[in-house]
């Protein structure tokens, strides 16, 4: 079973994921992910992936203000969502558990990253559309492992 470790980071502050879409062209991945370089910023998960024209980007950078700072630097557009760490076993079926009780719920996910792995654990952050609802459901249905 998965149980939410919590919403932010650490030191307390929200840990968000950053989504952008860029034209699938040659260089724009390796544009932006210079400019997140010279801000100091590195990647604790992400994705890539070219859809259609498009070329859509999302991660969870180490320092989400610097990330902006990069982003906003280069003109390019993004958002961002509220993440939430969870642990779940590393086994078949757990995923599809915790997916299936955040649907019943009414929760949608943006996003599903794989954090980390621990001897028989998968640390993921997932990314709701509503987080408050998402953490709720955590709590009161999933035990701790």
């Amino acid at each position: 079973m998965a149980r939410p470790l919590h919403s932010g980071a650490a030191h307390g502050l929200p840990m968000k994921d950053i989504s952008i879409e860029l034209k699938r062209r040659p260089g724009e991945l390796a544009r932006v992910t210079a400019m997140l370089a010279r801000h100091n910023v590195t990647l604790k998960a992400g994705t890539a992936l070219a859809i259609g024209p498009h070329l859509v980007a999302r991660f969870i950078p180490s320092d989400l203000d610097a990330a902006r700072a990069a982003l906003d630097g280069a003109g390019i557009r993004f958002d961002e969502s509220e993440v939430v760490a969870v642990v779940v076993e590393s086994r078949a079926g757990e995923l599809a558990s915790l997916t299936s009780r955040l649907t019943e719920a009414g929760v949608t996910l943006r996003a599903i990253y794989i954090t980390a792995t621990t001897g028989d654990r998968v640390h993921l952050a997932i990314a709701p559309d509503n987080v408050a609802r998402a953490l709720e459901v955590l709590d009161q249905t999933m035990p701790a492992v």
